[in-house]
Protein backbone atom coordinates (compact mmCIF):
# COMPACT_ATOMS: atom_id res chain seq x y z
CA UNK A 1 0.00 0.00 0.00
CA UNK A 2 1.64 3.45 -0.67
CA UNK A 3 0.70 6.77 0.93
CA UNK A 4 1.49 10.06 -0.45
CA UNK A 5 2.15 12.71 1.63
CA UNK A 6 3.40 16.23 0.16
CA UNK A 7 5.82 18.31 2.79
CA UNK A 8 4.24 21.42 2.50
CA UNK A 9 6.99 23.77 2.99
CA UNK A 10 9.78 21.78 2.17
CA UNK A 11 13.10 21.17 4.11
CA UNK A 12 12.57 20.13 7.32
CA UNK A 13 8.89 19.11 6.41
CA UNK A 14 10.24 16.37 4.82
CA UNK A 15 11.97 14.82 7.15
CA UNK A 16 8.76 15.26 9.49
CA UNK A 17 6.75 13.31 6.95
CA UNK A 18 9.08 10.60 6.96
CA UNK A 19 8.41 10.36 10.98
CA UNK A 20 5.21 11.06 10.86
CA UNK A 21 3.99 8.59 8.08
CA UNK A 22 5.77 5.54 9.96
CA UNK A 23 3.42 6.91 13.03
CA UNK A 24 0.72 6.81 11.51
CA UNK A 25 0.58 4.27 9.15
CA UNK A 26 3.20 2.06 10.32
CA UNK A 27 6.61 0.06 8.17
CA UNK A 28 4.32 -2.09 6.18
CA UNK A 29 3.28 0.78 3.89
CA UNK A 30 5.55 2.90 1.51
CA UNK A 31 5.31 6.58 1.16
CA UNK A 32 6.06 8.79 -1.74
CA UNK A 33 6.71 12.65 -0.08
CA UNK A 34 6.74 14.85 -2.56
CA UNK A 35 8.60 18.25 -1.19
CA UNK A 36 10.46 21.14 -2.61
CA UNK A 37 14.22 20.79 -2.35
CA UNK A 38 14.12 24.21 -1.08
CA UNK A 39 17.01 24.74 1.96
CA UNK A 40 18.08 27.39 3.14
CA UNK A 41 21.51 29.51 2.57
CA UNK A 42 23.53 27.70 4.87
CA UNK A 43 22.65 24.56 2.66
CA UNK A 44 22.20 26.29 -0.73
CA UNK A 45 23.90 29.41 -1.69
CA UNK A 46 21.40 29.75 -4.11
CA UNK A 47 18.15 31.60 -3.31
CA UNK A 48 14.99 29.61 -3.82
CA UNK A 49 13.53 26.28 -4.68
CA UNK A 50 15.79 23.96 -7.12
CA UNK A 51 14.22 22.46 -10.32
CA UNK A 52 15.19 19.10 -11.87
CA UNK A 53 17.55 20.72 -14.02
CA UNK A 54 19.93 21.79 -10.79
CA UNK A 55 20.21 18.24 -10.33
CA UNK A 56 22.04 15.18 -11.72
CA UNK A 57 20.50 11.14 -11.53
CA UNK A 58 17.25 12.01 -11.04
CA UNK A 59 14.38 9.09 -12.04
CA UNK A 60 11.26 10.23 -13.91
CA UNK A 61 7.85 8.77 -12.20
CA UNK A 62 5.82 10.38 -14.44
CA UNK A 63 6.22 13.22 -17.29
CA UNK A 64 5.91 16.19 -14.21
CA UNK A 65 7.43 14.20 -11.45
CA UNK A 66 11.47 13.50 -10.49
CA UNK A 67 12.28 10.68 -7.92
CA UNK A 68 15.34 12.45 -6.08
CA UNK A 69 17.60 8.95 -4.94
CA UNK A 70 20.21 8.71 -2.63
CA UNK A 71 22.35 9.18 -6.19
CA UNK A 72 21.48 12.31 -7.04
CA UNK A 73 23.61 15.40 -6.76
CA UNK A 74 22.56 18.75 -7.04
CA UNK A 75 24.84 20.66 -10.06
CA UNK A 76 27.07 23.62 -8.18
CA UNK A 77 26.66 25.70 -6.72
CA UNK A 78 23.61 24.81 -5.61
CA UNK A 79 23.01 22.11 -2.07
CA UNK A 80 20.12 20.33 -0.91
CA UNK A 81 19.90 17.70 1.93
CA UNK A 82 17.44 15.46 -0.31
CA UNK A 83 19.51 12.85 -1.71
CA UNK A 84 21.51 12.56 1.61
CA UNK A 85 17.65 12.19 2.84
CA UNK A 86 16.76 9.80 0.08
CA UNK A 87 19.99 7.41 0.98
CA UNK A 88 18.65 7.82 4.42
CA UNK A 89 15.24 6.95 5.05
CA UNK A 90 13.24 4.56 3.24
CA UNK A 91 10.30 7.04 1.66
CA UNK A 92 10.68 7.90 -1.85
CA UNK A 93 11.15 11.49 -2.08
CA UNK A 94 10.28 13.48 -5.36
CA UNK A 95 10.64 16.90 -5.86
CA UNK A 96 8.07 19.88 -6.08
CA UNK A 97 9.51 22.02 -8.99
CA UNK A 98 7.31 25.24 -8.47
CA UNK A 99 8.31 26.98 -11.74
CA UNK A 100 4.94 26.82 -13.57
CA UNK A 101 3.69 28.27 -10.54
CA UNK A 102 0.36 26.50 -9.01
CA UNK A 103 -0.75 25.16 -12.58
CA UNK A 104 2.32 23.34 -12.23
CA UNK A 105 2.54 21.89 -9.04
CA UNK A 106 -1.29 20.88 -9.40
CA UNK A 107 -0.73 19.00 -12.71
CA UNK A 108 2.58 17.31 -10.69
CA UNK A 109 -0.39 16.34 -7.76
CA UNK A 110 -2.55 14.33 -10.34
CA UNK A 111 0.20 12.47 -12.19
CA UNK A 112 1.11 11.07 -8.86
CA UNK A 113 -2.78 10.17 -8.11
CA UNK A 114 -2.84 8.19 -11.61
CA UNK A 115 -0.01 7.08 -11.17
CA UNK A 116 0.72 5.80 -7.51
CA UNK A 117 -3.59 5.54 -6.41
CA UNK A 118 -2.23 6.28 -3.19
CA UNK A 119 -4.31 4.68 -0.41
CA UNK A 120 -4.13 8.34 1.33
CA UNK A 121 -2.84 11.68 0.09
CA UNK A 122 -1.93 14.21 3.70
CA UNK A 123 -0.64 17.88 3.14
CA UNK A 124 1.22 18.16 6.12
CA UNK A 125 3.19 21.58 7.66
CA UNK A 126 5.08 21.45 10.24
CA UNK A 127 4.63 24.60 12.69
CA UNK A 128 1.22 25.42 11.10
CA UNK A 129 1.67 29.01 9.40
CA UNK A 130 0.04 27.34 6.12
CA UNK A 131 -2.92 28.62 8.09
CA UNK A 132 -2.01 31.80 8.32
CA UNK A 133 -4.14 34.63 6.20
CA UNK A 134 -0.80 36.46 5.05
CA UNK A 135 -1.04 39.83 6.92
CA UNK A 136 0.46 38.57 10.13
CA UNK A 137 3.39 40.39 11.16
CA UNK A 138 5.27 37.27 12.18
CA UNK A 139 4.87 35.37 9.34
CA UNK A 140 8.06 34.94 7.93
CA UNK A 141 8.05 32.32 5.16
CA UNK A 142 4.54 31.79 3.28
CA UNK A 143 5.46 31.12 -0.47
CA UNK A 144 5.89 27.46 -0.63
CA UNK A 145 3.30 26.72 1.71
CA UNK A 146 0.11 28.81 -0.09
CA UNK A 147 1.60 27.12 -3.04
CA UNK A 148 1.42 23.40 -1.81
CA UNK A 149 -2.12 24.28 -0.48
CA UNK A 150 -3.46 25.91 -3.64
CA UNK A 151 -2.29 22.73 -5.48
CA UNK A 152 -3.65 20.06 -2.99
CA UNK A 153 -7.26 21.84 -3.23
CA UNK A 154 -7.46 21.60 -6.81
CA UNK A 155 -6.61 17.71 -7.24
CA UNK A 156 -9.39 15.66 -7.67
CA UNK A 157 -8.84 13.49 -4.42
CA UNK A 158 -9.16 13.79 -0.88
CA UNK A 159 -6.22 15.62 0.83
CA UNK A 160 -6.06 15.72 4.82
CA UNK A 161 -4.48 18.87 5.90
CA UNK A 162 -2.04 17.89 8.94
CA UNK A 163 -0.42 20.57 11.59
CA UNK A 164 2.62 18.80 13.29
CA UNK A 165 3.87 20.40 16.70
CA UNK A 166 1.32 23.66 16.12
CA UNK A 167 3.42 27.48 16.91
CA UNK A 168 6.99 25.69 16.70
CA UNK A 169 8.30 27.47 13.21
CA UNK A 170 7.95 30.35 15.14
CA UNK A 171 5.50 32.01 12.86
CA UNK A 172 1.96 32.02 14.31
CA UNK A 173 1.82 32.10 17.98
CA UNK A 174 -0.24 29.07 19.49
CA UNK A 175 -2.68 31.04 20.94
CA UNK A 176 -3.97 32.09 17.85
CA UNK A 177 -3.36 28.52 15.99
CA UNK A 178 -5.51 26.74 18.79
CA UNK A 179 -9.06 27.26 17.25
CA UNK A 180 -7.78 26.54 13.64
CA UNK A 181 -6.85 22.82 14.68
CA UNK A 182 -9.33 19.99 14.45
CA UNK A 183 -8.88 16.90 16.02
CA UNK A 184 -6.04 15.56 18.05
CA UNK A 185 -4.96 13.12 15.02
CA UNK A 186 -1.35 11.68 17.17
CA UNK A 187 0.53 12.26 19.87
CA UNK A 188 4.24 11.82 18.89
CA UNK A 189 6.49 9.55 21.14
CA UNK A 190 9.57 8.89 21.51
CA UNK A 191 9.71 5.77 19.55
CA UNK A 192 8.28 7.73 16.64
CA UNK A 193 11.33 9.84 16.11
CA UNK A 194 13.72 7.25 16.39
CA UNK A 195 13.36 6.79 12.64
CA UNK A 196 14.79 10.21 11.98
CA UNK A 197 17.05 10.16 14.64
CA UNK A 198 20.24 9.89 12.70
CA UNK A 199 18.85 12.41 10.55
CA UNK A 200 18.71 15.17 12.94
CA UNK A 201 22.10 15.13 13.77
CA UNK A 202 22.87 16.57 10.49
CA UNK A 203 20.14 17.79 8.78
CA UNK A 204 19.20 22.05 9.90
CA UNK A 205 15.69 22.14 10.05
CA UNK A 206 15.00 24.47 13.42
CA UNK A 207 11.22 23.41 13.36
CA UNK A 208 11.43 19.69 13.27
CA UNK A 209 13.84 19.29 15.30
CA UNK A 210 12.26 21.22 18.47
CA UNK A 211 9.35 19.07 17.26
CA UNK A 212 12.13 15.96 17.47
CA UNK A 213 13.04 18.08 21.11
CA UNK A 214 9.32 18.43 22.60
CA UNK A 215 8.64 14.76 22.04
CA UNK A 216 11.86 13.56 23.73
CA UNK A 217 9.89 16.08 26.73
CA UNK A 218 12.64 19.05 26.15
CA UNK A 219 10.16 22.05 27.77
CA UNK A 220 11.13 25.37 27.60
CA UNK A 221 11.99 28.90 25.29
CA UNK A 222 13.93 28.18 22.02
CA UNK A 223 15.27 30.76 20.16
CA UNK A 224 15.85 30.10 16.97
CA UNK A 225 16.67 31.58 13.32
CA UNK A 226 18.95 35.19 12.35
CA UNK A 227 16.25 36.82 14.18
CA UNK A 228 16.19 35.20 17.71
CA UNK A 229 12.60 34.32 17.39
CA UNK A 230 11.12 32.80 20.88
CA UNK A 231 9.70 29.75 20.13
CA UNK A 232 8.12 28.09 23.49
CA UNK A 233 8.78 24.09 23.62
CA UNK A 234 5.39 22.88 25.64
CA UNK A 235 3.43 19.81 25.93
CA UNK A 236 1.39 20.73 22.45
CA UNK A 237 4.70 20.51 20.76
CA UNK A 238 4.75 16.41 19.78
CA UNK A 239 1.11 16.80 19.12
CA UNK A 240 -0.45 16.38 15.24
CA UNK A 241 -3.84 17.71 14.48
CA UNK A 242 -5.80 17.83 11.37
CA UNK A 243 -6.79 21.09 10.06
CA UNK A 244 -9.74 22.05 7.74
CA UNK A 245 -8.37 22.10 3.61
CA UNK A 246 -10.86 24.23 2.92
CA UNK A 247 -10.95 26.68 5.58
CA UNK A 248 -7.44 26.96 4.71
CA UNK A 249 -7.69 28.16 1.69
CA UNK A 250 -10.22 30.80 2.39
CA UNK A 251 -8.15 31.95 5.10
CA UNK A 252 -5.01 31.98 3.20
CA UNK A 253 -5.11 35.09 0.77
CA UNK A 254 -2.04 34.49 -0.86
CA UNK A 255 -2.81 30.46 -1.69
CA UNK A 256 -6.54 32.17 -3.07
CA UNK A 257 -4.67 34.64 -5.23
CA UNK A 258 -2.49 32.30 -6.73
CA UNK A 259 -4.76 28.94 -7.57
CA UNK A 260 -4.46 29.86 -11.68
CA UNK A 261 -0.75 31.14 -11.31
CA UNK A 262 1.73 29.81 -14.41
CA UNK A 263 5.11 30.65 -13.13
CA UNK A 264 6.82 31.02 -10.03
CA UNK A 265 7.44 34.83 -10.84
CA UNK A 266 3.66 35.40 -10.72
CA UNK A 267 3.19 33.96 -7.54
CA UNK A 268 6.19 36.40 -6.01
CA UNK A 269 4.39 38.95 -7.17
CA UNK A 270 1.21 38.37 -5.30
CA UNK A 271 3.24 37.44 -2.74
CA UNK A 272 5.06 41.15 -2.43
CA UNK A 273 1.23 42.26 -3.04
CA UNK A 274 -0.70 40.04 -0.59
CA UNK A 275 2.02 40.10 2.29
CA UNK A 276 4.62 42.62 1.32
CA UNK A 277 7.18 40.56 0.47
CA UNK A 278 8.64 37.54 -1.11
CA UNK A 279 10.98 35.15 0.88
CA UNK A 280 12.97 34.57 -2.45
CA UNK A 281 14.01 38.55 -2.57
CA UNK A 282 14.59 38.16 1.23
CA UNK A 283 17.38 35.52 0.05
CA UNK A 284 18.21 37.35 -2.93
CA UNK A 285 19.48 39.93 -0.76
CA UNK A 286 21.08 37.98 1.92
CA UNK A 287 22.88 36.03 -0.59
CA UNK A 288 24.54 39.02 -2.05
CA UNK A 289 25.51 40.39 1.69
CA UNK A 290 27.10 36.57 2.39
CA UNK A 291 29.21 36.75 -0.64
CA UNK A 292 31.07 39.43 1.25
CA UNK A 293 31.67 37.66 3.97
CA UNK A 294 35.35 36.66 4.78
CA UNK A 295 36.62 32.90 3.73
CA UNK A 296 35.22 30.15 6.52
CA UNK A 297 37.37 30.10 9.31
CA UNK A 298 36.78 28.85 13.14
CA UNK A 299 38.57 29.72 15.88
CA UNK A 300 37.74 26.83 18.44
CA UNK A 301 38.64 29.51 21.60
CA UNK A 302 36.80 32.73 20.47
CA UNK A 303 33.78 30.59 19.32
CA UNK A 304 33.33 29.05 22.81
CA UNK A 305 34.23 32.55 24.26
CA UNK A 306 31.49 34.04 21.96
CA UNK A 307 29.47 31.48 23.29
CA UNK A 308 29.69 32.12 26.55
CA UNK A 309 28.71 35.99 25.83
CA UNK A 310 25.54 34.88 23.90
CA UNK A 311 24.52 32.17 26.29
CA UNK A 312 24.75 35.18 29.23
CA UNK A 313 22.33 37.52 26.94
CA UNK A 314 19.82 34.79 26.01
CA UNK A 315 19.58 33.43 29.71
CA UNK A 316 18.50 37.41 30.39
CA UNK A 317 16.01 36.94 27.81
CA UNK A 318 14.65 34.03 28.93
CA UNK A 319 16.13 31.57 26.76
CA UNK A 320 16.43 27.89 27.78
CA UNK A 321 17.24 26.45 24.51
CA UNK A 322 18.83 27.35 20.78
CA UNK A 323 19.04 25.62 17.44
CA UNK A 324 22.81 25.18 15.98
CA UNK A 325 21.67 27.74 12.83
CA UNK A 326 20.67 30.10 15.33
CA UNK A 327 24.02 30.09 17.56
CA UNK A 328 26.00 29.83 13.84
CA UNK A 329 24.36 33.24 12.82
CA UNK A 330 24.50 35.07 16.18
CA UNK A 331 28.29 34.08 16.28
CA UNK A 332 28.48 36.12 12.92
CA UNK A 333 29.69 32.61 11.38
CA UNK A 334 29.94 31.65 7.55
CA UNK A 335 26.62 28.89 7.62
CA UNK A 336 29.53 26.35 6.12
CA UNK A 337 30.92 26.17 9.52
CA UNK A 338 27.47 25.42 11.29
CA UNK A 339 28.36 21.57 11.08
CA UNK A 340 32.08 22.15 12.84
CA UNK A 341 30.63 24.82 15.31
CA UNK A 342 28.18 21.70 16.28
CA UNK A 343 30.98 19.49 16.68
CA UNK A 344 32.96 21.75 18.86
CA UNK A 345 30.22 22.61 21.31
CA UNK A 346 29.16 18.60 21.87
CA UNK A 347 32.65 17.89 22.20
CA UNK A 348 33.41 20.52 24.70
CA UNK A 349 30.22 20.61 26.92
CA UNK A 350 28.15 17.30 25.85
CA UNK A 351 25.78 18.09 29.20
CA UNK A 352 24.39 20.93 27.55
CA UNK A 353 23.17 18.38 24.31
CA UNK A 354 19.71 17.88 24.19
CA UNK A 355 19.42 16.71 21.07
CA UNK A 356 19.17 17.98 18.26
CA UNK A 357 19.02 21.47 20.68
CA UNK A 358 21.72 23.17 22.32
CA UNK A 359 20.52 23.87 25.92
CA UNK A 360 21.47 27.36 27.45
CA UNK A 361 22.78 26.55 31.22
CA UNK A 362 21.65 28.56 34.31
CA UNK A 363 24.01 30.19 35.89
CA UNK A 364 24.81 28.01 38.95
CA UNK A 365 25.98 25.38 36.33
Amino acid sequence: MTRLIVAAGGGGDAVAAAMIHAALYGDEDQAVILTYAWDRLLIDPVPGPRGPGNFTGLQPLTPAVWAVPGEARPIAPAGSTLPRLASELRQTFALIDPRHGVEGVTRQLEELVDHLSPASIDLLDVGGDILARGDEPTLKSPLADAVTLAACCQVNAPVRLLVAGPGLDGELPLDELRGMLGPLIHTLTTKDVEPISSVLEWHPSEATGMLAATTRGVRGTCEMRDAGLPVPLTDEGPTVHEADLDEALTRNQLARAILTTATLDEVEAYSREICGYSEIDYERNKASWLKDQLPAQLDPAAALSQLDQFETEARDRGVTHTTFRRITEALNLNGSLREDLRRLLIDSRPEQYDAPLWRITATTE
